[in-house]
């Protein structure tokens, strides 16, 4: 350990050995407390600082410590008087457009951190914030505290600017209490990146969580909900619990359960506090990477789609190929898993009968394959019956956080009345596409799609001519998709 300020230009730095281990380090609280810099008395670092060349994150290649943290020390209040005599006369930037990111930092506020600690996790935010580039055309940052309970201290759009985000960074005063870091992940999946707080649509969501030491409670089952809203999420961990801890760690493996990939991109080990500060780099390039965040919604990878299609005699066994052939075709265009898009399929005649549910099939070969295996079944045109059916065997068991969207494709007026079942797709919130060939009814077609009908329902004259509509369905579903927040 350095004692600062007390050796002379020059000399010798005094390096004082860590403390050593001691079975009493480890409570009988709720959340033992781990060993080492923890079982310290903060007091003692209120003038000692330790440092070690071994403390640096896992940092990937070609990630390097660029940034230097600043010199503001916010709980002391002290500015350089360089920044005074320029503060006010800064312009104000709109953001670098390279990193356009939807920011939430959950940060630990539980007991366990103490006060110093939690200085120097403010200390990390507002070098994260001036190293970003805050600004309306560039990226947004929120912060959220949790311990026991979980408390956004502000959001996307209260801050828009840099300058303007650390001095709210200051502000910040430590909850205490326990470390629900899982808790803290369900709120902001359902309450943080909303149209309200900010969340701008177009933009990633990216949460960044840290965590002193563990959790206490679960993580992974509220992360998996978080992955399917479409958060990216990073986990930074801070003297994280060594092997005689992890008994007392409920998800040992937490981090690597929570995040979209498990190839060390999602995810930050610090060996030290007064490491953290070697980070600030590796996380920006990393969070405005915005090619590499896999979780990100996207038209393409966010919908569960039923297609509802007609297999009545007017079809024919040829043209019935034909009509598989360009549901196969628009599947071919999404991205598909059991946490990406979905696809289900319904055929009807006066009947209806369910070829395959959302939940079947998870990759795009077996999708494929699957379309291929349905077989033609012939009959009359109920097509209202069969909307009531796809919304309660196919749309009943979509995933809450999936957007909804259902393909039908016809040949003819139906038989029985589109008006009550199309209101009722409508009111569910399933986006409806509606696919006329030969003699299908424009009008019944206009009926049975989403307002406006121009954007959701095509016509074309023969079956050989289907395969043209795909780009322009793409296109029409990718361009509702972007011009809505993704909450």
């Amino acid at each position: 350990m350095q004692v600062p300020g007390t050796t002379p230009e020059g000399a010798a730095h005094v390096t004082l050995p860590r403390p050593s281990l001691s079975a009493a380090s480890i409570t009988s609280s709720p959340r033992p407390q781990p060993v080492g810099h923890r079982s310290r008395e903060l007091d003692l670092w209120a003038t000692i600082a330790y440092t070690s060349s071994q403390n640096s994150p896992h940092v990937s290649p070609g990630e390097t410590d660029l940034w230097k943290p600043g010199s503001v020390l916010l709980d002391a209040g002290f500015v350089p008087k360089e920044e005074l005599s320029t503060q006010s006369l800064e312009p104000v930037s709109q953001g670098d457009p390279t990193c356009k990111v939807d920011l939430s930092f959950l940060i630990d506020g539980s007991t366990s951190v103490g006060k110093r600690r939690f200085r120097i996790q403010k200390q990390f935010l507002a070098d994260i914030a001036q190293a970003l580039d805050i600004g309306p055309a560039g990226p947004l940052m929120g912060v959220v505290q949790y311990g026991d309970n979980p408390a956004t201290q502000f959001n996307l759009k209260t801050h828009m600017n840099s300058r303007d985000l650390k001095a709210a960074i200051e502000k910040i005063t430590q909850r205490g209490g326990l470390s629900n870091v899982g808790r803290a992940i369900s709120s902001v999946t359902k309450n943080f990146f909303s149209k309200a707080n900010g969340n701008r649509g177009g933009a990633p969501n990216v949460a960044v969580v840290m965590v002193d030491g563990w959790p206490t409670d679960k993580v992974e089952e509220a992360s998996r909900l978080a992955r399917e809203s479409g958060i990216n999420i990073f986990f930074i961990t801070i003297e994280g619990a060594i092997e005689t801890e992890k008994q007392y760690v409920i998800e040992p493996n937490f981090a690597n359960k929570a995040v979209c990939r498990t190839n060390g991109f999602y995810s930050l080990s610090v060996q030290s506090w007064f490491s953290l500060h070697k980070s600030v780099q590796p996380l920006v390039k990393r969070v405005c990477d915005t090619e590499r965040l896999a979780c990100s919604k996207t038209c393409l990878n966010s919908a569960d789609i039923g297609f509802v299609i007609d297999g009545s005699s007017s079809v024919g066994t040829g043209n019935f190929r034909t009509v598989l052939q360009f549901v196969a075709n628009l599947s071919r265009e999404f991205e598909i898993s059991d946490t990406d898009t979905r696809i289900g399929a319904v055929q009807y005649t006066y009947e209806q009968r369910l070829e395959f549910g959302f939940e079947e099939y998870s990759t795009k070969p077996d999708i494929l394959n699957a379309i291929k295996r349905v077989g033609y079944w012939s009959g009359g045109t109920s097509t209202g019956a069969a909307i009531n059916y796809a919304l309660e065997q196919l749309f009943k068991k979509s995933k809450p956080n999936k957007r909804k969207l259902m393909i039908l494709i016809t040949d003819g007026r139906s038989y029985d009345d589109v008006r009550v079942p199309a209101m009722a797709a409508h009111h569910k919130g399933v986006i409806t596409y509606a696919i006329g060939v030969a003699w299908a009814a424009q009008d019944e077609l206009e009926v049975i799609a989403t307002h406006p009908a121009k954007d959701h329902a095509f016509f074309v004259d023969e079956f050989d001519n289907l395969y043209r509509s795909v780009p322009k369905v793409i296109q029409n579903i990718c361009t509702e998709f972007n011009s809505q927040p993704r909450n």
